[in-house]
């Protein structure tokens, strides 16, 4: 045990005087983490009585306190940017504190236990209304916003583009929050107009690198090529990571425009900045690399069969090929996917004398190479976003999945889902449903926008209906349940009444029904009251 001997000495008029007589008190105290070391386990494990912790805390408290010198003060912080955005409704921002600390309010929830909603899960609900709204956070909850953004990488965009200028000040001050400079979006305020010449070329060459890319992201959405020549001012002197998310950053509003800048980037150091470079050109079904890339496609399928290529050579790699395959992929497989995927969709058709995307791929194919040509094609389709191939290579939904025309995959049939329009992609999810039920549709439903199409969300409620019925319990289904509170119309809530009330006896499966779908009645409710609170009041 450390301690610390005070000793206080009687002053006389004429000196000190040290003998024994003259000391009036001396004490032995713990330092200080000994204290908190004594309370943590507990006085009865330590010699001593609560008394004597409580009244040794007190001295050395005082004792810690007298002991700071006095120090010169630091400069002063300056005072947070203006945010010229309104904050949300009042009734909204209680709404916004509740869901940052994880609570349920009165009469949100329905009864029983479990039947309250997941506050949590309808934080995001909750930003993104706000931020369509065009709100910002009150200042008072910004700390708060920051932690959560902070613990859960999802929230983030949404939570620092509505944490604002504000945000951003906070996250300089306190090291928790730095993830906030390096990924968050800068804030409305925060950036100059694009027409700013002066104050756009000042934040490229000063700015933090999450300013840097919303002013990127700003000025190309105003022009796309003075977005361009603004990244051509320091693309050499970037870091490669900084390179390739800027590179990242133009999938939106990609163009022909961009072929340029993308060819030249095909020489860049950083493979994965190639890569990149590579596989935006193929998005582009007109750029000179897709054209290369149908060539040499072209050369390996047909309608007399598959021949994929006997080398990578150097063009190849300039393009993006990568040569070494995954481990248990056979390298001329690897190639001849690389190639199709990059190839435009279009140069199909000649090859195959008219033939219309779903006649391609009903097509045999012959030497077992079907699987690795149809699953390029899936790559090519979502790549450059073509409804037509993704309808063909989806198929029938009522079909069996391992019967599909491409394939099986749930998680490629979902990425190919989303290039379908949303009504298209919601009757095709509900006719799938219907014909085969829940276990497989999770990941399907993820691509369906949200709140869910009226036949889509019946669909849903209709199988979790026939599930109970069945006898299984409702955690069979979490992951669906979950996502129909997230992604059900708010309208549905009164429809749902009479299901979540049916009788049940306690304990037995049929109760749990009852709970889960009380829980869902009374989120969906919760989700129609947000909305409402952030809607602004009439003029």
């Amino acid at each position: 045990m450390t301690t610390t001997t005070t000793t206080t000495t009687t002053h006389t008029g004429t000196g000190t005087n040290t003998d024994a007589d003259a000391v009036t008190a001396t004490a032995t105290i713990p330092d200080w983490d000994e204290l908190v070391s004594t309370a943590l386990l507990g006085t009865e494990r330590r010699q001593g009585s609560p008394e004597a912790l409580l009244g040794a805390a007190a001295v050395q408290t005082v004792r810690r306190r007298a002991g700071l010198r006095p120090a010169e003060a630091g400069p002063r912080v300056e005072p947070a940017p203006h945010d010229p955005r309104p904050v949300p409704p009042e009734a909204a921002r209680r709404r916004l504190a509740q869901l940052l600390a994880g609570r349920t309010g009165a009469g949100s929830g329905g009864g029983g236990r479990g039947a309250a909603p997941d506050l949590t899960e309808l934080l995001p609900q909750w930003l993104a209304a706000a931020g369509r709204h065009g709100y910002r956070a009150p200042a008072a909850l910004v700390p708060a916003l920051l932690d959560a953004a902070r613990a859960r990488t999802d929230l983030r965009p949404q939570a620092l583009a509505l944490a604002g200028t504000r945000g951003l000040w906070l996250a300089r001050l306190n090291p928790d929050w730095r993830f906030a400079l390096r990924g968050g979006s800068g804030g409305a305020g925060e950036l100059p107009a694009p027409t700013d010449t002066a104050g756009v070329e000042r934040l490229w060459q000063e700015g933090l690198f999450a300013e840097r890319v919303a002013l990127l992201g700003t000025v190309r959405a105003h022009e796309a090529a003075a977005a361009l020549r603004l990244l051509s001012t320091t693309w050499a002197t970037e870091r490669a990571e900084d390179r390739l998310m800027f590179l990242d950053s133009l999938r939106v509003g990609l163009s022909p425009g961009d072929e340029p800048f993308l060819e030249s980037a095909l020489g860049d150091r950083s493979r994965n900045v190639r890569a990149t470079a590579a596989e935006l050109l193929s998005a582009l079904p007109e750029s000179a690399l897709a054209g290369r890339m149908a060539e040499r496609a072209l050369a390996c399928v047909g309608p007399e069969g598959v021949t994929p290529p006997a080398e990578c050579d150097a063009g190849m790699l300039r393009d993006g090929v990568v040569k070494q395959p995954p481990a248990g992929r056979g390298e001329r497989a690897w190639w001849l996917a690389q190639l199709v995927e990059s190839a435009p969709l279009s140069c199909w058709r000649e090859r195959f004398a008219g033939l219309g995307p779903a006649e391609i791929v009903a097509l045999p194919v012959a030497e077992g190479w079907a699987e690795e040509l149809h699953a390029a094609w899936c790559r090519a389709a979502v790549r450059q976003r073509d409804p037509a191939w993704s309808q063909a290579l989806l198929g029938s939904a009522s079909a069996p999945p391992a019967t599909g025309p491409a394939t099986a995959s749930l998680a490629e049939r979902a990425k190919l889902l989303s290039i379908l329009g949303e009504e298209e992609r919601a009757a095709w999810v509900a006719e799938f449903i219907r014909a085969h039920g829940l276990s497989e549709a999770f990941q399907l439903l993820g691509v369906c926008v949200v709140p869910w199409a009226g036949a889509l969300g019946r669909a849903v409620v209709e199988a979790l209906d026939s599930a109970r019925e069945a006898g299984g319990y409702p955690w069979s289904f979490s992951g669906v349940m979950g996502l129909a509170e997230r992604c059900l119309d708010p309208a549905e809530a009164d429809r749902l009444d009479a299901v979540a009330a049916a009788p049940a006896e306690p304990g037995g499966a049929a109760a749990y029904w009852s709970e889960a779908f009380q829980r869902l009645v009374a989120t969906l409710r919760l989700r129609a009251a947000m909305h409402a609170e952030l809607t602004p009041p009439s003029p």
